[in-house]
């Protein structure tokens, strides 16, 4: 478990506002929040890379304000990895273990295991120079987790990548935090992120905790309108009914509206989409069936880069976003008769149980 208790301090233009944050054993907590809001910072203070002056971290009831990172028994890795250019991959990852004289067979033994688990037995003697980013943050990542920490802390693990190798490796946290059950932080500024990783997620601006919640709670209860502004005000629905379609898929009856949804378990008590996530086209879209729905513009509003527009659908009221660039190449206006489309994957829902 990790405690933060009152915790303040400023480097620069950055800074943390009597952080308070309780994090369990074994959880993947996840903090969101825009650039600038203090995230790294945070993390590096529970690293122990900075001298903190007011506040303290707690390891279970450890008080460990005052340890050097090497005492914490952490792995980390940062933004940027910070792989050694001039070792291989083996060497990078056996480098913490070195530095604590283990012996070689018990190095290799550890190194054989740690990369069985990540799936990068072939890179071992490839130069760090010659990966892909993919294959870089599995080595940093085998590199933390080679020291057997009791926690892991992950800074922004999946910004640098594209989408398909971003999936993959979400998919890879989990697992192995499911697999070694480390207690692990993940930072991001991404919202779908934190909303398929996390346990529960802290969401933090201009330094301060604005809320602590599981996905679902955070997304359908925000604490607030800097919460809700930043997740992006999603569209919220209550549904009449649920059924099963099997497979892992539910229709749900909301007044006039029907959709399909990804979702096994309970009842579902709400639905939420986000405006970025409800697709206008002026033509209808081939093959639209699932989630595919005529509506009509009741509103248009340009809101910095983005445009909203409001739309009627079956009788609810839906909020679309649109990148102002796109927009601009459509044919749309206010009365307007569209094609939407609500990706099934994409509507999150809150079970009637919680």
């Amino acid at each position: 478990m990790i405690e933060i208790r009152d915790l303040s301090l400023r480097l620069g233009e950055f800074s943390l506002k009597g952080i308070n944050l309780n994090i369990r054993d074994g959880e993947y907590f996840v903090i969101l929040g825009p650039t600038g809001a203090g995230k790294t910072i945070l993390l590096e203070c529970v690293a122990g890379l900075h001298h903190i002056k007011k506040g303290a971290i707690f390891f279970d009831t450890a008080d460990v304000t005052r340890l050097v990172p090497e005492e914490r028994s952490l792995g980390y890795v940062p933004q940027d990895y910070v792989l050694f250019p001039f070792l291989n991959v083996f060497d990078n990852i056996a480098f913490g273990l070195k530095q604590r004289k283990i012996s070689r067979v018990e190095i290799r033994e550890r190194v054989n295991e740690i990369v069985g688990i990540l799936g990068i037995l072939p890179l071992l003697r490839r130069d760090t120079r010659s990966l892909s980013g993919g294959e870089k943050q599995r080595v940093a990542l085998a590199r933390a987790l080679a020291p057997s920490p009791r926690t892991l802390l992950l800074d922004e693990p999946l910004s640098a990548l594209d989408l398909r190798t971003a999936k993959s490796l979400r998919i890879e946290l989990k697992r192995i935090h499911r697999q070694l059950g480390l207690t692990t932080i993940h930072i991001t500024h991404d919202l779908m992120e934190a909303l398929e990783m996390a346990d529960r997620v802290a969401v933090i601006q201009d330094g301060c905790v604005e809320q602590v919640a599981e996905p679902e709670a955070m997304l359908f209860y925000p604490a607030g309108d800097k919460v809700a502004d930043f997740i992006g005000s999603p569209n919220i629905l209550d549904c009449d009914y649920c059924r099963s379609l099997g497979q892992g898929v539910m229709e749900v009856g909301c007044g006039s509206l029907k959709l399909t949804v990804a979702h096994e378990g309970a009842g579902i008590k709400k639905v939420a989409i986000l405006p970025r996530h409800i697709y206008v086209s002026e033509n209808r879209p081939p093959g639209l069936s699932v989630n595919g729905f005529q509506g009509l513009i009741t509103a248009i509003e340009p809101v910095g880069n983005v445009v909203k527009i409001s739309l009627e659908v079956a009788g609810k009221i839906l909020m679309s976003e649109i990148p102002s660039y796109i927009f601009d190449e459509m044919d749309l206006a206010t009365g307007k008769e569209v094609f939407i489309i609500l990706r099934m994957r994409r509507i999150r829902v809150y079970e009637s149980t919680r």
